[in-house]
């Protein structure tokens, strides 16, 4: 009996294609799933609802929220609480993530200042920024700059901090070969502590985006007359239930789009994570 004999092929060029084509099946996989996952969830509610398993007066189906939605996009309502809620969140977002970017590299590189700010950091940063809001409503009005400023302060200390610990934990390798090589502050500061506190900075920023959601929203409900969180806030009140979870999905929406063009921006400036 002849037995026959199996030639693996070795070529190197075929297996690293091969092992390219199983990452990048891996990676579908894994977006596929990221996106199924908010899926499966909306139509296990249209199914406790439609089956009366969940009170319809207080969880309407999706289908009929979104419903909602269309009719408030076509009458031009959406519009304006959309604009304005994401203008308030770019603006407070850009506000609290410069300073706490640049505020963060100097307190890593230098411990003098180090020393002097972080103090303050931690002792504020506990004040959740919300309960500064009536004060800070006092000082800027009521209008969108107060928003702003909240926004910005909550987005600040997490940006920070994170870039604080990012500059403080690069390999001291780094740190000697820049100083042999006679590395000027300039380039000192562009060439190795920015990239080297990248990752953990966009960890902070990551947080930020999220913080800076959860904020808009409570800063909206006490002290606007637009936004999305002004809308969640006026729909509860009058029962109009479909309308405040046209809100909620925006605002997890929109999360759930911030997060993702993060993780782009992470995966194409550090693709070795």
């Amino acid at each position: 009996m002849k037995k026959d004999r199996v030639f693996v092929e070795q070529d190197p060029f075929a297996v690293e294609q091969r092992e390219w084509k199983q990452r990048q099946s891996k990676e579908r996989y894994k977006q596929l799933l990221t996106i199924a996952s908010p899926i499966f969830l909306l139509l296990v509610w249209e199914v406790l609802s439609r089956t009366g398993i969940m009170d319809i007066r207080f969880f309407p189906p999706p289908s009929a929220i979104i419903g909602t939605f269309f009719d408030m996009v076509t009458s031009g309502v959406m519009a304006e609480h959309i604009g304005i809620s994401l203008y308030r969140i770019f603006a407070g977002f850009l506000a609290g993530v410069i300073p706490g970017v640049v505020i963060g590299l100097l307190m890593g590189l230098y411990s003098p200042i180090r020393h002097f700010v972080q103090p303050i950091v931690m002792a504020l940063m506990p004040i959740p920024t919300l309960a500064l809001l009536p004060i800070i409503i006092i000082l800027f009005g009521i209008g969108d700059l107060s928003k702003v400023v909240t926004i910005a302060g909550s987005v600040f200390f997490p940006v920070v901090i994170n870039t604080a610990a990012g500059v403080l934990n690069i390999d001291r390798i780094y740190l000697d070969v820049a100083k042999n090589y006679g590395a000027g502050k300039v380039q000192f500061f562009f060439k190795i502590a920015l990239p080297g506190a990248f990752p953990v900075m966009l960890e902070g920023i990551q947080m930020g985006q999220a913080i800076a959601l959860l904020t808009i929203v409570a800063a909206e409900m006490m002290g606007a007359t637009s936004g999305i969180g002004y809308l969640i806030w006026t729909s509860y009140k009058a029962f109009l239930l479909k309308e405040m979870y046209v809100g909620l999905i925006l605002i997890s929406f929109f999360g759930y789009l911030f997060s993702l063009l993060l993780r782009g921006v992470q995966k194409k400036l550090l693709p070795w994570r």
